[in-house]
């Protein structure tokens, strides 16, 4: 099993260390605030025992899990030995540049540097290092002990090596890795995600659908689907001779809808009061943390429904 440092542990960090120590791996976890280390474990102790009641912690017990995960308030100590860094500070390119150089000094000359990074380019805050060709993203899905998926983003120096011992380790942690060829703002999955974003904001800024209205089509219609198959799955599926059915049936009312999705409307516009106010009516803002909570008990359940049906049905 594999050494991993994290670096920065808050919300992103506490939640790869969950990750990487169920799979077995030895976990050494740092930040600047030394109290937000010990916060993070504390955290960590008080979801395991959800996980395991979910049967999320591969049979082992939570006490083994957390045994793997220690903290340090020497970052020479945690990246002692590792193979695998993982980066979670601030999304500043500046912080970055300068973590990275520290890491880049510190780090065993083998290790693997990997920034958690949601929006940064790996080459705009790694390009000044020796170690470069060890340098890249791995963006996940808030949080990552519960939803596989995460981007592997090389910048141009990656070298092929360090993006298959990086896919290589997420897939033994139980990650759904998403290699990119090559670098692009925004990555894959907020390039996506954005894409529903802007539309959804639209409709509701053009008096089209309410946020409600827009949230039931996702919550209980495309995501359905969604949930195990990816969009070219879906349409291959819906046409009875598959994918180029599909297109020569439909592509004519897509290309009409484009013409009339290439205006913006501008999230922080008056929308944002239609938007903001409609939420906080339906959950107000001294509840968040307490849906926040909801939200992962109902990923666990849905991570362990998809797991027996991975099981029962086939993948």
């Amino acid at each position: 099993m594999a050494r991993i440092a994290i670096i920065g542990s808050g919300f992103i960090g506490r939640a790869w260390a969950i990750s990487f120590a169920r799979a077995g791996n030895e976990v050494a976890m740092w930040d600047q605030v030394a109290a937000a280390t010990e916060g993070a474990l504390g955290f960590i102790e008080g979801v395991l025992g959800d996980l395991q009641g979910n049967d999320l912690l591969r049979g082992q017990s939570p006490e083994a899990v957390l045994s793997r995960i220690s903290v340090t308030s020497d970052i020479g100590q945690a990246l002692a030995g590792a193979d695998h860094v993982q980066e979670n500070t601030p999304e500043k390119r500046d912080v970055k540049r300068e973590v990275f150089s520290l890491i880049d000094g510190l780090a065993p000359p083998d290790a693997v540097i990997a920034s958690s990074t949601s929006a940064l380019l790996p080459s705009s805050f790694t390009e000044h290092l020796a170690g470069r060709h060890r340098c890249l993203v791995v963006h996940p899905l808030n949080p990552p002990y519960l939803i596989p998926a995460a981007e592997v983003v090389p910048s141009p120096w990656t070298s092929a090596e360090t993006v298959e011992r990086t896919r290589a380790l997420l897939v033994a942690a139980g990650h759904a890795p998403l290699v990119m060829k090559r670098e692009l703002d925004g990555f894959i999955m907020n390039r996506l995600q954005g894409a529903l974003l802007e539309e959804a904001f639209r409709l509701v800024g053009d008096g089209y659908a309410s946020i409600e209205d827009v949230d039931i089509g996702i919550r209980d219609g495309l995501a359905l689907r969604w949930s195990f198959m990816g969009p070219f799955e879906t349409i291959d599926l819906n046409a009875p001779a598959g994918v180029r059915d599909y297109v020569e049936r439909y592509q004519g009312i897509y290309e009409t809808m484009f013409h009339q999705m290439q205006r913006r409307v501008d999230w922080a516009g008056p929308v944002l009061e239609t938007v903001e106010a409609d939420r906080r009516a339906k959950l107000p803002a001294d509840r968040l943390a307490e849906r926040q909570v909801w939200r992962d008990r109902r990923l666990m359940a849905l991570a362990a429904h998809k797991r027996r049906s991975d099981d029962d049905i086939g993948t």
